[in-house]
């Protein structure tokens, strides 16, 4: 294989290079990517529901669902879809990028953990199903029950549902909404505590879901957005302070700046990716204060817990918020 090295920037140098050893179109608006170390040796561990970044030669940044197997400690796998109206990274990847070209990754990170269950209801929207390829092998490898309720626009734009369907049969349901729609709230049924819900699509599904399970017990029903939900107005429109613990420091930050901005500003290392509240890179200790969660990882136990946060769309209630970096 020949190896070309994109145009990279400093950003892609602070990570760890990757070569795209296979690209292969799955649907007309899927590509399969299958990446491996340059220097041969093996990437790290990652757990079913896990992603990673993927930094481009452009220096732009997206994150990706592992989607291979975790027993395969030297290639990950991942499923770009081209997004017409999105900004620009899908597009770099159908269009630009090789075979043989060498990316940056950063992670893997998990805010969509597999916890043990006897039984499981899985539901993907689109290239939602990414995530769900490793969570249903290790279902499977548990002995647990688990079905599938996979959604999409055609059967044709559906990646992997063929193999799916080959394998596992009637565990799988798959519908397309050309052929109608879907009750979700009556395929997931009343809450049953032997079995936990999880849930990847666009935000019209996630929102059934979250709909569906309100009252369920905290937990029993996790989901993971593509884009952060709208988490309205901030608390407070007047500045806060964060307080760095142990540097004697403390920063005020403005109305409409972004915490990250204002601690990088300050000269304080901190690393973000997606800066939407969707990936989870800038997560950071709460050691005081009231935090004003605006991400889309946390569940209502971990905000109410009040020990993290993600200070590239998260504030504070409080005037001062004290972290730990």
């Amino acid at each position: 294989m020949t190896v070309r090295k994109e145009a990279m920037d400093a950003r892609v140098d602070a990570v760890d290079a990757v070569i795209v050893e296979r690209m292969r179109r799955i649907t007309d608006r899927v590509m399969h990517l299958t990446l491996r170390r340059a220097d041969g040796e093996r990437l790290p561990d990652w757990t079913p529901g896990s992603h990673i970044d993927l930094v481009l030669g452009d220096g732009t940044t997206r994150q990706y669902s592992l989607l291979g197997d975790t027993r395969d400690p030297f290639r990950y796998e991942i499923a770009v879809v081209r997004e017409h109206d999105g900004r620009g990274g899908s597009r770099h990847v159908h269009d630009v990028l090789q075979a043989g070209d060498v990316v940056g990754i950063g992670g893997p990170r998990n805010n969509f953990r597999l916890v043990p269950s006897p039984r499981y209801r899985f539901i993907a929207g689109g290239i939602g199903i990414t995530p769900m390829l490793p969570m249903i092998r290790a279902a499977a490898e548990m002995g647990a029950e688990w079905e599938l309720l996979y959604l999409g626009r055609s059967l044709t734009s559906m990646p992997f549902a063929d193999q799916l369907l080959e394998a596992h049969g009637e565990r799988v349901r798959l519908r397309a909404s050309d052929r109608g729609r879907v009750d979700v709230a009556s395929w997931i049924g009343a809450f049953d505590a032997d079995t936990k819900v999880y849930t990847c699509g666009p935000v019209s599904l996630i929102e059934a879901v979250v709909d569906a399970t309100a009252a369920w017990r905290p937990g029993w029903s996790r989901v993971e957005r593509f884009e952060a939900s709208d988490a309205g107005e901030p608390a407070r429109t007047t500045a806060f302070e964060v307080e760095v613990e142990g540097s004697g420091r403390v920063i005020t930050v403005e109305p409409g700046v972004a915490v990250a901005s204002a601690l990088r500003e300050a000269g304080f290392d901190l690393l973000t990716s997606c800066s939407r509240g969707v990936c989870g890179t800038c997560e950071t200790d709460v050691v005081g204060g009231d935090p004003d969660h605006r991400d889309a990882i946390l569940d209502d136990v971990e905000r109410a817990a009040g020990n993290c946060f993600f200070p590239c769309v998260s504030r504070s209630k409080s005037d001062r918020l004290v972290i730990a970096l």
